[in-house]
């Protein structure tokens, strides 16, 4: 799985070994071990090769099943959340959050995950910190149904600080093509569920510690409000949507109701529904519907700005929405509470909306129109928060 650089041999010059640039190729080398028994869980039968070698290897003979099958791909990192994680010593959540980030953009076609390759570069290596970091990424691997097949720990001295990391990760799915989401699926009267989140997820981390540094406030401070030590709250794991959205998909009375899904990330609630409804839909999202974790009550009332503010930054307590049909939508919601992810109806899909389309979110009328160059749909939300 990860390949590690071996320190040059039968040098009489020490300051020429790669230890002296700052590079440690044993605690590397540790660092696999201490990682191999919870990558290999990940593992099925379509693994080959296990921990250890350039390539991951997957047998795609298990796709022999499938009558056209499409492949979904994921790219993504977790963003500026690591730096909480590095300031409290902490990096047993942070790869979940990386799976959160990279596998669950892929059911959002409706494809289930098959395996996935992560990226670690460290200032330096701490055999233990990247044993945890990944043990957090197998785990949630574990939950999604998805292999660990490969990845890369990097040692980068002298360019990133030797208490320092960023993670990134790729996730490859597979979908029938009769059964690919998207906006061609979306049809008029179509009910919008929205599925809580655990909390910030792993968007807009930048503006949570402008917000903390302008007030002072540290990571390792207690607020009553969040229930603890700032930073602890802030590290609460993404939640992981795949399993129960599949367990949704692949049933045979309710998977064909679901016709759109959208995974909310940067950009906040109404730019990720617009990028998954057809042009011409318009939707209104009902604030009213439900009450904004705590976390993001904090946020908001330490920088001194309103709950809407943050509404194209935060998830504001909706991680995830479905756009299903109206006879699927008790069904779904049933479904996802008996997998623990409380959802909700909050809107409803009109197509035809030309008024709403051509309304400008610079003229103050709140519509988002298509979102991260998609000629989508418009979206707003309405109504007040719910206490």
């Amino acid at each position: 799985m990860r390949v590690t650089l071996r320190e040059p041999q039968g040098t009489g010059d020490p300051s020429a070994s790669y230890r002296a640039a700052g590079v440690d190729t044993a605690a590397g080398d540790l660092a696999v071990e201490l990682m191999k028994q919870s990558v290999a869980r990940t593992h099925g039968p379509e693994v080959f090769g296990g921990v250890g070698g350039f390539a991951g290897l997957w047998d795609a003979s298990a796709l022999q099943g499938y009558r056209h099958p499409i492949i979904a791909t994921s790219t993504d990192g977790v963003g500026t959340k690591v730096a909480i994680a590095q300031a409290l010593d902490l990096h047993d959540t942070i790869g979940q959050d990386l799976v959160g980030m990279v596998v669950d953009d892929i059911v959002v076609v409706g494809a289930r995950p098959l395996f996935m390759t992560d990226y670690l570069v460290f200032g330096r290596v701490v055999p233990e910190r990247v044993a945890a970091i990944v043990g957090g990424i197998a785990r949630a691997c574990e939950a999604t149904g998805t292999a660990l097949i490969g990845g890369e720990t990097a040692e980068h001295p002298g360019l990133i600080a030797p208490d320092e990391y960023d993670v990134a990760g790729a996730a490859i799915g597979v979908v029938e093509a009769d059964a690919l989401l998207g906006p061609d699926r979306v049809g008029d009267g179509d009910v919008v569920l929205a599925l809580a989140s655990s909390g910030l997820h792993s968007n807009g981390f930048s503006l949570v510690r402008h917000i903390l540094s302008r007030a002072g406030i540290e990571l390792h401070d207690e607020l009553p409000e969040l229930g603890g030590v700032v930073g602890e709250a802030l590290l609460t794991p993404t939640r992981l949507y795949t399993a129960p959205l599949l367990g949704v998909l692949e049933d045979p009375d309710l998977g064909a109701g679901v016709h759109a899904l959208s995974h909310v990330t940067g950009g906040g609630i109404a730019a990720n529904l617009a990028r998954v409804l057809p042009r011409g839909a318009a939707v209104e999202v009902d604030r009213s519907t439900w009450s904004p974790p705590a976390v993001f009550r904090v946020l908001s009332e330490i920088a001194g700005s309103s709950l809407e503010s943050a509404e194209g930054t935060w998830n504001l307590g909706v991680g995830f929405l479905a756009v299903v049909a109206e006879r699927a939508a008790d069904g779904v919601v049933a479904a996802l509470a008996a997998d623990g992810v409380p959802a909700w109806a909050a809107g409803r899909v009109r197509l035809g909306g030309a008024d709403a389309r051509t309304a400008s979110p610079l003229e103050g009328d709140g519509w988002v129109v298509g979102a991260k160059g998609v000629d989508g749909g418009a979206v707003r939300l309405v109504g007040e928060y719910a206490d």
